[in-house]
């Protein structure tokens, strides 16, 4: 099969339904010639149905990124699927969450807040050690932020742990470099997605986009991010690594 992922084998994290970037993501590289495996956590029945619904059925593993267990593990099951000896082309970091008091500023515990950096930050690092010994050289990683630039409406402690995932791939671009692998994130507008509907205040957020976006935005519509995904895993980018590539209908760069 031709195409910019022709002969790669991409891992994708966070998939839950049609509607968030990470399926786009997978359906894009599909598409596009990789062959895709992803990982569950939870309903991992439900990911079972979703993965059904790319335009070839995914296997899909289970990983929990706090879960140093699974972690430790989640190599051996990506061989089980590639084969002893055959490389992960790309990585796809497509996860978040912060408990609700992470989006109360003022009023967080450390609680809140060591989840939300934990799951939405440091697990970039850890799935990237994790799966480092059956990446190669050329091998991309790719991660999913929300411009930290800024104090977005609402989001408070999620705009902290985005701003630490930023920090995050800028380091592992640094250290995984020498080992040729590159570290990129994909700043995404914001998507109706599963994950939106657990943002107190979603609306107001995603509100900017209608009226601020140049080349115009669609809530409904993860396409392009997915793509901007999928362009960062290809070869098209190979001396491109630290880079936040922003897929927001220009809103990043609009001033007051």
């Amino acid at each position: 099969m031709s195409g910019i992922l022709a002969g790669k084998r991409i891992l994708v994290t966070g998939v839950l339904t049609e509607q968030s970037i990470a399926f786009q993501a997978a359906k894009v590289a599909q598409n596009e010639g990789a062959e895709v495996i992803l990982t569950g956590f939870g309903r991992l029945s439900l990911v079972e149905r979703i993965a059904k619904r790319l335009p070839k059925p995914a296997p899909v593993i289970e990983l929990d990124v706090t879960n140093q267990e699974q972690l430790d593990g989640i190599a051996d099951k990506v061989r089980e699927h590639l084969g002893e000896g055959v490389a992960l082309d790309g990585v796809v970091h497509s996860i978040a969450f912060g408990p609700q008091g992470a989006f109360n500023f003022l009023e967080a515990t450390w609680e809140d807040v060591s989840t939300a950096v934990h799951v939405s930050a440091y697990s970039y690092k850890a799935l990237a050690m994790a799966l480092l010994p059956v990446m190669r050289e050329g091998s991309s990683v790719v991660g999913l932020t929300f411009d930290a630039q800024f104090a977005w409406p609402k989001y408070d402690w999620m705009g902290v742990a985005k701003a630490a995932l930023e920090g995050t791939n800028r380091y592992l671009a640094r250290d995984l470099g020498p080992k040729g692998i590159r570290c990129n994130l994909v700043s995404a507008g914001p998507i109706r997605s599963m994950a939106a509907k657990s943002i107190p205040g979603f609306e107001e957020l995603a509100d900017v986009w209608n009226h601020r976006a140049p080349i115009g935005w669609d809530l409904a519509d993860p396409e392009p991010a997915g793509r901007g995904v999928v362009g960062m895993l290809s070869d098209f980018f190979p001396r491109t690594t630290g880079e936040i590539v922003h897929v927001d209908g220009g809103v990043h760069m609009m001033g007051a």
